[in-house]
């Protein structure tokens, strides 16, 4: 059976010693990573003793003193704080520790007017975590280059010159990105009354050369390869095959295959639900092969949790796969395929140009893949080259 883990440890964590040790277990670390981890928890529980520290003062910014202090007496053990996140963790569900944001005496008027930005683009816009995020960070550097000016003061030329400085700084289609943003965070402070004009109109739209490659998808022995590359003997090969079928029959983005959740099939009806874009929910039809691959992952590979996700992580810490866990999935059957690496979403162009190969109209095509408006599927019109050549005109001056 070995020691026990939650070995001898003195000072202020000690008490929290068991509970980090079943929490570790639920996460689905190994034994030996809990030894170690519950190791590095009694060499700071050592520290704090010896600092004068009690455990309602260890927090991220003790960590990193732990952390220097052990580099600089030339310990080569514990030199990393990334298992101690998990026991500021502990302490601050516990209320021994009391969370950073409320550390804070007061939040910066900045803080709050970001935090409400970003609550305004999930609940009212129905953006994305990732997407709002991002947005977030635009309207920070916004705010940065107007600091000390204040939003009532800013002018249309101010805004003007944000949009320029961007342009100058990065490529054009970053600062397309930041100019949606900056209109988004504008319009957000003209509705909440932080401002009293609308200047989002002065985010003029940063015009560039739209990508002139055809849409790509991957060969069909290629995607026979990505499959056959998912060892469906293992639990995370059980996993990655029905991930990659998923993304390969449906068409999927990666986030959609992160979200889905069990109560999202329907097993009698043969249908799932996808949660999309701008919070669209859709029933799509269960293919059989699908639906097979994802049965066989949930009774012989998926790991024992209170998670309704689908797929889950293969290693600690245990919990839902994400989008970009999807991505890795995809990446690594490449790898295993002898082919050249691709994303989740060059699957989902494999679908698309399957079904203009086939001749379905760009409409059914739009349905299936989503698509809010038929211009989002319009740039796989392009791929069916014969059909192009039917409607090109000729070169002027060339011979016919």
């Amino acid at each position: 059976m070995g020691r026990p883990i939650s070995n001898e440890m003195a000072g202020p964590l000690a008490p929290f010693a068991a509970a980090y040790t079943s929490r570790l277990k639920e996460r689905g670390y190994t034994r030996f990573t809990m030894l170690n981890a519950v190791r590095v928890m009694a060499l700071a529980s050592r520290w704090l003793e010896d600092s004068g520290l009690g455990a309602g003062d260890f927090s991220s910014e003790r960590i990193e003193e732990f952390v220097q202090a052990r580099r600089a007496s030339g310990y080569a053990l514990a030199c990393s704080g990334r298992s101690l996140v998990m026991v500021v963790e502990l302490l601050s569900e516990a209320g021994v520790v009391v969370p950073a944001e409320v550390v804070k005496s007061e939040r910066s008027g900045v803080d709050v007017l970001l935090d409400s930005f970003r609550r305004y683009l999930v609940d009212e816009r129905a953006l994305a975590d990732s997407t709002a995020a991002a947005h977030v960070k635009r309207a920070a550097r916004f705010l940065a280059r107007i600091d000390g000016c204040g939003l009532e003061a800013v002018t249309a030329a101010d805004v003007t010159a944000a949009v320029l400085a961007e342009a100058n700084r990065v490529s054009v289609g970053s600062t397309q990105y930041f100019v949606a943003a900056l209109r988004s965070f504008l319009r957000f402070c003209f509705i909440t009354g932080v401002v009293k004009r609308d200047l989002s109109a002065a985010a003029l739209a940063m015009t560039g050369r739209r990508q002139s490659s055809l849409p790509r998808g991957i060969a069909a022995a290629d995607a026979a390869a990505l499959l056959a590359s998912c060892d469906r003997r293992r639990c995370d090969g059980r996993r990655d095959y029905a991930v990659v079928v998923t993304l390969l029959r449906l068409g999927l983005r990666a986030s959609e295959v992160a979200g889905l959740q069990l109560d999202d099939i329907d097993w009698r009806s043969g249908e799932i639900e996808v949660r999309g874009k701008g919070g669209r929910t859709d029933r799509l039809p269960l293919p059989a092969d699908v639906g097979e691959a994802i049965a066989g992952y949930l009774q012989r590979g998926r790991p024992a949790t209170s998670s309704r996700a689908v797929f889950q992580r293969s290693l600690a810490p245990m919990g839902a796969l994400g989008r970009g866990g999807v991505s890795c999935i995809v990446r690594r059957a490449c790898r295993r395929a002898g082919m050249a690496e691709v994303g989740a979403h060059r699957l989902r162009h494999t679908v698309a140009c399957e079904m203009v190969t086939a001749g379905v109209p760009l409409a059914e095509i739009g349905q299936v893949l989503r698509h809010r408006s038929l211009s989002a599927t319009a740039i796989y019109a392009r791929v069916d080259i014969e059909q192009l050549r039917s409607v090109a005109q000729p070169w002027p001056g060339a011979s016919r």
